[in-house]
């Protein structure tokens, strides 16, 4: 895992969003196209604002939703697809996006449909978080790290549904959905390259624990340990609590 820690956010997002278009072009002089998982969420913002900006042929780059609230409709200020339309979708001519409909009449069929267009393709750079509670797309602990289905169905636990609501999604916790459509951790870790961008101090546990401590389905996001080529991009609060502060420059 290489592990880059910024200043403050912006410089974060700018890091996270260069290294990983570098890995997009790579793909595209490679493969003649590319193939990309997208999250969302207010650790995405500044990464997303820089990645846009980038010189990308994104008329090949095909790209994936992480995850999604099932039942809550797409004009709701929390809508994942509506965040991802707004900030990502809108802005670049991307060959194909594939959203996860949390509308979709059977959850359990929208998985199996994803998981279809998924399955078989060669992923080349995730972009994902992590959550408060360790969690990476929303795998809350303790996470499924043995499925092979490509997206399920997970129930959220408080402590995710929390986060939502403190970031300000939400106008209580009742509002925030029980329930989401998920990208599976080893889905996830299929990709050929990750970059995780994890701003802000409320974040530090989650990140020491996901770096430094056993991997452990109970802190979802220490399977990244695992994965042979994973960039982590800091703050200097989200990397407050670490023993090992190594820094790029």
């Amino acid at each position: 895992m290489v592990i880059s820690i910024s200043n403050n956010k912006q410089e974060l997002g700018r890091r996270a969003a260069a290294q990983g278009a570098s890995f997009i072009r790579q793909a595209l002089a490679h493969h003649g196209e590319a193939t990309i998982i997208v999250a969302t969420g207010a650790s995405q913002f500044e990464m997303l604002d820089h990645l846009v900006k980038e010189e990308i042929d994104w008329s090949r780059v095909t790209a994936f939703h992480l995850d999604e609230y099932i039942g809550l409709p797409f004009t709701h200020p929390a809508s994942f697809r509506r965040y991802l339309k707004e900030r990502f979708v809108d802005k670049v001519p991307l060959k194909q996006f594939h959203y996860v409909n949390g509308e979709a009449d059977d959850p359990v069929e929208e998985c199996r449909r994803l998981g279809e267009l998924i399955r078989d393709r060669r992923v080349d750079v995730a972009f994902i978080g992590i959550g408060e509670n360790g969690h990476i797309a929303f795998n809350d602990p303790p996470a499924d790290f043995e499925t092979s289905e490509p997206y399920l169905v997970v129930e959220l636990d408080e402590a995710c549904r929390r986060q939502q609501l403190g970031e300000g999604w939400f106008s209580s916790l009742e509002e925030v959905p029980h329930k989401a459509i998920s990208m599976s951790v080893r889905q996830i870790l299929k990709s050929e390259k990750i970059i995780c961008s994890v701003p802000d101090r409320r974040k530090a546990v989650a990140v020491k624990n996901s770096v430094e401590g056993p991997v452990t389905p109970e802190v979802p996001a220490s399977i990244l340990q695992t994965h042979p080529a994973t960039w982590l991009f800091l703050d200097k609060a989200s990397a407050s609590l670490l023993n090992d502060k190594r820094e790029e420059p």
